[in-house]
């Protein structure tokens, strides 16, 4: 099936004729016709898999084809997001889908001024995308009414209850007309997830389920480098340098670590870009933007955008500490080999670190391809080149032959 062949205004279908998108995803054919048809709707998949178009489409259809004035309708439709980036990049999609439509998306989120927050409520929108703090305190306010809300979108629900939003979500429906349809989506599923989705939804909501035996799309090739934890720094040096103008979204597990990276870098005339919770939200939008431009190629974050960020044409992720919580392997990968595109993941493994490696590959089920390399000056000659990267065995050959010509040379 295309998208041609969706009965959805043709506004947006040529909106997606002029982005490129032919045919949906798996989560995208399952989810926009219950949609559509005004069913709510549990989905659970992946992350890359196109989650956020696959409500943004029908969500866009439904409130075009209720824009029956030019006169301000009032928020139809409320999508809660946990972070401020993720409010930000569904917010664009909106905008980019529905260029050609009359419906209005607007985002709120904290760490950031809310007078002009308020002045663009005032002027009226149809979709409000929000993050659940800045949202409570302008609707205590009295800058929200939610009295009109007609669909009620949870993005990211599993990391929203993660953070410790399950409050939020409850309070929130308490606002809502109760007559609505809700769409929770979300990445992973758990007994505590199932319980918050239940509650909201109706009793005959659609349940979606993506669930590959790999929770890793096949788009990205991953591999652990087993590298001493002070080698890492020289290491991610020579993988940047051979991958020159390539873009290099480098994970850590704490802000200071973040620092120290990009520091370090630095001292080896790298430029690089720091991502965290330090940083103030116009800050952050602006790093973001600069990495998603390509003005600065390598952009070293914190988990805080291992979550729902889609930057595009990013080619590796290098996981220079492994992530305290397993799942996050899964979410920080999935940053690169997003759509139809190839990505590839690298994660530095310290002897400290090989527990949580172990998790990890308990929680995906299966073990990650491993490159060895028993001596660190081996590892500075190592050429990260995308053929080699097609094969990861040229490399354990070129590892052998520097070990044989050592072997010579002490001869």
């Amino acid at each position: 099936m295309k998208f041609e062949d969706y009965s959805i205004a043709e506004e947006i279908k040529k909106t997606l004729v002029d982005l490129g998108f032919k045919r949906p995803t798996d989560i995208q054919h399952k989810a926009i016709p219950p949609i559509l048809n005004g069913d709510d709707v549990l989905a659970i998949a992946q992350t890359g898999t196109g989650k956020t178009a696959a409500y943004v489409i029908p969500v866009l259809n439904i409130l075009q084809k209720k824009k029956t004035s030019k006169r301000a309708q009032g928020i139809t439709c409320v999508v809660m997001t946990p972070t401020h980036e993720l409010a930000i990049q569904v917010t664009n999609v909106f905008k980019e889908i529905g260029r050609y439509t009359k419906v209005r998306a607007f985002a709120i989120y904290g760490g950031v001024e809310q007078d002009p927050q308020i002045a663009q409520l005032e002027k009226g929108i149809d979709i409000l995308v929000a993050t659940p703090g800045r949202l409570f305190d302008l609707r205590s306010q009295g800058y929200i009414d939610l009295s009109k809300v007609q669909i009620l979108v949870l993005d990211e629900a599993d990391h929203m209850l993660d953070m410790g939003f399950i409050k939020d979500i409850e309070d929130l429906t308490r606002y809502l007309p109760k007559k609505r349809q809700t769409l929770f989506f979300s990445a992973t599923i758990s007994k505590k997830i199932k319980q918050t989705a239940y509650s909201l939804v109706r009793s005959e909501a659609i349940h979606i389920q993506i669930s590959p035996k790999d929770p890793i799309t096949k788009n990205v090739h991953h591999q652990v480098v087993f590298v001493e934890m002070d080698h890492k720094r020289f290491f991610l040096e020579r993988l940047i340098r051979e991958n020159e103008g390539k873009k290099i979204l480098v994970f850590v597990r704490t802000k200071i670590r973040a620092e120290r990276v990009k520091n370090a870098m630095e001292r080896v005339q790298i430029e690089s870009l720091t991502l965290h919770g330090d940083k103030e939200q116009k800050a952050r939008t602006a790093i973001l933007d600069q990495f998603k431009e390509g003005k600065v190629k390598v952009l070293v974050a914190t988990d805080v955008s291992a979550r729902g960020i889609d930057i595009p044409e990013v080619e590796y992720v290098i996981n220079y500490d492994l992530p305290e919580q397993v799942e996050n392997y899964v979410h920080r990968i999935g940053r690169t080999g997003r759509a139809q595109h190839r990505g590839f993941a690298i994660s530095f493994c310290s002897i400290e670190e090989q527990p949580i490696l172990r998790d990890i590959e308990a929680y995906i089920g299966k073990k990650v391809d491993a490159l060895k390399i028993d001596d660190f000056e081996y590892q500075q000659t190592i050429v990260f080149s995308q053929e080699k990267e097609d094969d990861w065995r040229a490399l354990i050959r070129e590892v052998e032959a520097l070990k044989e010509q050592k072997k010579r040379r002490k001869k």
